[in-house]
């Protein structure tokens, strides 16, 4: 804690997500910002991925395809939309990933275009075989600047509760 001679000390607020305890089922969490997605995103994550695919990295011939431009990589929006609900809702309140099911992509999201994601906590329940921890299902919905859905998944968490992880 800071202190000075003429202060009393500062009171500390470090960032985390939530708690089991705190999550709420059938509310939506709104992360912002949104995030523009770039050529060079698409370009560094699809060969760090070794995705070779030519529709995220030959524009002359995704040009002659249905959306005549390339799109980015599927799994870069899936990982952009988890990414931007973890410092609102599991930073340092995780325990583990449990499984994403239910992945879709009913819209390419494209150079130049905003990603805005928002969660919705659709069940949770203690785990009968681990105190002090709660699974939780998320369903993640990734929108494009013009509001259309670009991608969706549910993800299961395993999460501390307060208690336990405060202890």
């Amino acid at each position: 804690m800071t202190t000075s001679p003429e202060r009393a000390p500062l009171r500390v607020v470090e960032q985390r997500g939530l708690y089991f305890d705190e999550l709420e089922e059938g509310v939506a969490y709104a992360h912002r910002p949104g995030r523009t997605v770039t050529e060079a995103d698409n370009v560094l994550f699809t060969t760090l991925t070794m995705n070779t695919q030519a529709l995220h990295l030959d524009a002359a011939w995704s040009a002659g395809q249905p959306f005549g431009q390339r799109l980015m990589n599927s799994m870069f929006t899936l990982s952009t939309m988890v990414g931007q609900s973890v410092a609102q809702l599991t930073q340092g309140t995780i325990v583990a990933q449990l499984g994403i099911t239910d992945v879709a992509f009913p819209h390419p999201l494209f150079h130049g275009d905003t990603l805005y994601t928002e969660t919705v906590v659709v069940e949770k329940r203690l785990s009968a075989s681990r105190p002090g921890q709660g699974i939780v299902t998320f369903e993640h919905t990734g929108r494009n600047q013009d509001g259309t859905v670009v991608a969706r998944a549910r993800r299961s968490c395993l999460m501390w509760t307060k208690e336990a992880h405060t202890r």
